[in-house]
């Protein structure tokens, strides 16, 4: 009996994802999530990192969703990485207009034109593209200008354009510990995403007023995203990706996502106490 008990185990041991990747101490937040999603319609997707203790949770973290406007981080990031080598300049002018007046139309408002103007300037798709993997971002990738995602036809099943949550959120540490930019450019970066005016019914919805969030949002026709960082009340951040498609009520599947995030991070004791690697 004891025998078979084994073999019992360690089937049940091999039959778990591969991708589950969440640690030890999460595993309460791991189930209260899987539970969440489980009852929703949408096909959803979550990553969640703790960025001064490294702890993490991840909900179909390694399944590819459209990316949708959320990729307007990763275009910022590419042009304030030219700013800091002095390749380029926010007061440069792209059409009459200055790179600082589209990057906030960008993340704070998603002007998918603003957008596309930075990304011509750039290069283009490809130029964002080889910028993330060559500086080892994987499991994101950045196929077509907005026009021509909005000008296509809807497949949100479609590999083109998207990231696994795991990778945003990946993208996001980057940014973050300013390994892919520099810490000014990084300050500015998340100034302009603590404004963003999308998505009030997203990932802010739900968490206690006043608590600090940078963000950036997307949305497509049966798809709804919200990317960016989560402050806890000990100044702890959690770089967080949230990606849901299909079904309804996704605004309140991120909201409520979100806010058991916040829960499950915050009851983590940690000791000593992190000091945070970044405060605003």
């Amino acid at each position: 009996m004891r025998f078979i008990a084994l073999l019992l185990s360690i089937l049940a041991f091999a039959a778990q994802p591969a991708a589950a990747a969440s640690s030890a101490s999460l595993t309460d937040l791991e189930q209260q999530l899987s539970s969440l999603v489980a009852n929703k319609s949408a096909d959803v997707g979550i990553a969640a990192l703790d960025l001064n203790t490294g702890e993490t949770v991840s909900i179909k973290g390694n399944t590819p969703f459209p990316m949708a406007s959320t990729v307007k981080v990763a275009i910022a990031a590419l042009y304030l990485a030219q700013v800091d080598h002095g390749r380029r300049s926010l007061d440069d002018t792209i059409s009459g207009v200055s790179a600082r007046s589209l990057m906030a139309r960008m993340l704070i408002h998603s002007d998918n034109r603003a957008t596309d103007m930075l990304l011509r300037d750039l290069g283009g798709p490809s130029a964002v593209h080889d910028w993330l993997a060559d500086n080892g971002v994987s499991g994101l990738r950045v196929d077509r200008t907005i026009a021509q995602l909005l000008g296509s036809k809807r497949d949100l099943w479609d590999r083109r354009d998207s990231s696994t949550p795991v990778a945003m959120v990946d993208l996001l540490r980057r940014i973050y510990k300013a390994e892919l930019i520099k810490p000014e450019s990084r300050d500015y970066l998340l100034d302009l995403m603590s404004r963003c005016q999308t998505g009030k019914n997203r990932m802010k919805a739900l968490l206690p007023w006043g608590t600090p969030v940078e963000h950036k949002t997307g949305t497509l026709d049966g798809l709804t995203d919200d990317v960016g960082f989560i402050t806890l009340p000990d100044g702890r951040r959690v770089a967080v990706a949230i990606f849901t498609r299909g079904g309804r009520d996704r605004p309140s599947t991120i909201a409520e996502t979100a806010r058991a995030i916040y829960d499950g991070f915050k009851s983590v004791f940690t000791w000593p106490l992190s000091t945070p690697a970044y405060s605003r």
